[in-house]
């Protein structure tokens, strides 16, 4: 029997693309993890979660385990909906979905939103698992360059007046990460907040704001495109993983009610009833905004420190943005390619991603590399940097 001839058409396309979660390096042991973004290991907050779990299950009892699952679940949409509110974004319980992370929160949002005509907008670089998730439903995209502010929105403006001029389709959607974008670790300024809203009316799209690191601000947080949308096109999506803990897979969407009328139709009871309820328990009984002080202040520690390594060991090919909050750095090293130069850095003892995952066209990203300064310790990363500036003055000068 051939398995394969079952798969549908679109199935077929997507199997074309690259496998999931192939830019993640296999790493040596003891290799220096630079490109890990997940949250610094002593930041999880193990033994609260584990008494979150304990008082749950003794004041619950069976009802968190089955499928309808615990009360608890509709106390977490209200927390969201109070965070929500701290960053100015007001919405009804009918425009406020829980999702399994903010990656399904994704797909969910391409099911009802792609097909295999629709045109999408992205950023570039983008996050490599948003563009993923994107090309199993679509193979038209237009690609809009980030620079040291975020998305350059002039660009995207000639961009739908040249398409306009020429009949050519219309982007349906944008997918942006306004706030400390993956991978780049930029922000957009609050000038092209207010022109992509403007574009969005005028060339009539909608915006995906992924918001995943948007509390993780060091100075300044920038306010949310969601709360400063008045014709409901943003739909906002936010996270848990970056600033609790990534297993656990909470993350949320809020938008127009037929949009979470349509984004729920498809999601089903495909809920963690369990994991809800956990974290429910959890937001009661701890200060949050004391955690995310002590995240804030720890991560621009790190960020400091991993800045400061660059600006001491790099050679001169080498250049950087300068982060305001998240998890990244994004360097160029002019005249490499990072993707041949990684083995050698891992062999030496250090990983990053090559920046060639973050493009639609993968060449665009040959000079460049992700550096995450969230996982590693403050001596890991010096000595990290230390590594990989040996490694581009041996191989490149």
């Amino acid at each position: 029997m051939n398995s394969e001839s079952f798969f549908t058409e679109s199935t077929k396309a997507a199997l074309k693309n690259n496998p999931p979660g192939e830019w993640m390096p296999t790493l040596p042991d003891g290799c220096i993890r630079l490109s890990s973004g997940f949250p610094a290991p002593n930041l999880i907050p193990v033994e609260q979660l584990q008494a979150a779990v304990t008082r749950l299950l003794e004041e619950e009892k069976d009802l968190p385990l089955h499928y309808v699952g615990s009360p608890k679940m509709a106390k977490l949409k209200e927390q969201i909906n109070d965070r929500l509110l701290r960053r100015g974004i007001r919405v009804s319980e009918e425009e406020l979905l829980i999702t399994s992370g903010a990656c399904q929160a994704i797909d969910l949002v391409a099911r009802i939103i792609m097909d295999h005509e629709t045109v999408v907008a992205i950023e570039s670089p983008t996050y490599m698992e948003a563009l993923e998730v994107f090309q199993n439903y679509t193979k038209h995209f237009i690609s809009i360059p980030v620079d040291e502010n975020g998305l350059q929105t002039n660009k995207l403006e000639a961009m739908l007046a040249e398409r306009k001029r020429e009949g050519l389709p219309l982007p349906r959607i944008l997918y942006t990460i306004p706030t400390f974008q993956n991978p780049t670790g930029t922000t957009m300024t609050m000038d092209r907040r207010k022109h992509v809203l403007e574009l969005a009316a005028k060339y009539d799209f909608l915006i995906l704001e992924d918001d995943a690191y948007g509390e993780l601000y060091f100075d300044e947080q920038p306010d949310p495109l969601k709360a400063m949308d008045n014709e409901g096109r943003v739909l906002h999506l936010g996270s848990f993983s970056k600033v609790v803990a990534p297993g656990v897979r909470i993350g949320w969407i809020t938008a127009t009610p037929e949009l979470i009328t349509a984004v729920a139709w498809f999601k089903k009871d495909l809920d963690h009833p369990f994991a809800q309820a956990t974290m429910a328990s959890f937001l009661e009984k701890n200060d949050f905004e004391k955690r995310l002080k002590t995240l804030r202040e720890t991560y621009q520690r790190k960020c400091t420190v991993l800045l400061s390594a660059l600006e001491q060991y790099m050679p001169k090919p080498v250049s950087w943005y300068v982060s305001e909050g998240g998890y990244f750095v994004w360097v160029k090293i002019a005249g490499a390619d990072t993707s041949e130069l990684l083995t050698h850095a891992l062999d030496e003892g250090v990983s990053y991603i090559p920046g060639k995952h973050f493009f639609l066209n993968q060449q665009d990203g040959a000079e460049y590399l992700r550096l995450s300064f969230s996982y590693a310790e403050e001596k890991e990363i010096v000595e990290g940097i230390q590594k990989l500036s040996k490694v581009i003055k041996r191989i490149l000068l």
